[in-house]
């Protein structure tokens, strides 16, 4: 079966690595997007097309940096958000771009 080419994110996507464990989901994306997210240089696919990888338990750490489940990830314009739901190996990137893991919002004190 033939993959499509790199989808340009919507709001709701699921994508995942094509040569990895990654998987996000598309909170939000820029309007007019053209760019597409890449992990680990290479760009990531719909997710219903990239089978589900297990990483076997007491595997060596991966030498690059890697994405972590459950946290939100934005480029710098804070215009795409991703939200990862399996973590793996090999940055995420958007148009070139590393994206960074989101700081948590501060709540307000309750004295």
């Amino acid at each position: 079966m033939a993959s499509s080419p790199a989808p340009t994110p919507r709001p709701g996507d699921q994508l995942a690595a094509a040569t990895g464990s990654t998987r996000v989901i598309v909170i939000r994306a820029p309007k007019g997007a053209t760019d597409t997210v890449e992990c680990g240089g290479v760009p990531m696919l719909p997710a219903r097309e990239v089978p589900a990888q297990r990483v076997p338990a007491g595997a060596p750490a991966a030498q690059a940096p890697g994405t972590l489940i459950g946290k939100r990830y934005v480029d710098a314009a804070d215009t795409l958000e991703l939200l990862c739901t399996a973590s793996g190996a090999g940055p995420l990137t958007y148009g070139g771009e590393p994206l960074t893991v989101k700081a948590p919002k501060a709540l307000p004190a309750s004295d």
